[in-house]
C-alpha cells in the first residue's frame, strides 16, 4: 500500500468515525528539518563545537579555493 493510498484510507476512516482527519503527508516536512536543524546545532555546543553551518562553511572554503590564483 502507497503512502497515499494508507492516507486515503485513513481520512475515509476518520471522517465515518468523526474523528479529526490526519494531516496530508508532507505537511509537516519543512517543520521537522528545521528541529533537526536546531537539535544538531544544540548537541554541537553541547559538545564545545561551533553551532554553525558545517554546509555554509565548505562551500565558502570551496569559492575561496576557487578564487586563488595559481593553485
Amino acid at each position: 500500500m502507497s503512502l497515499t493510498q494508507q492516507h486515503l484510507l485513513d481520512t475515509h476512516r476518520a471522517r465515518h468515525l468523526g474523528t479529526p482527519v490526519p494531516p496530508a503527508p508532507g505537511t509537516h516536512d519543512v517543520r521537522i528539518l528545521r528541529e533537526l536543524r536546531e537539535y544538531r546545532r544544540f548537541r554541537a555546543v553541547l559538545a564545545g563545537r561551533p553551532a554553525r553551518g558545517w554546509l555554509r562553511h565548505v562551500l565558502r572554503h570551496r569559492a575561496h579555493r576557487r578564487v586563488r590564483p595559481g593553485c
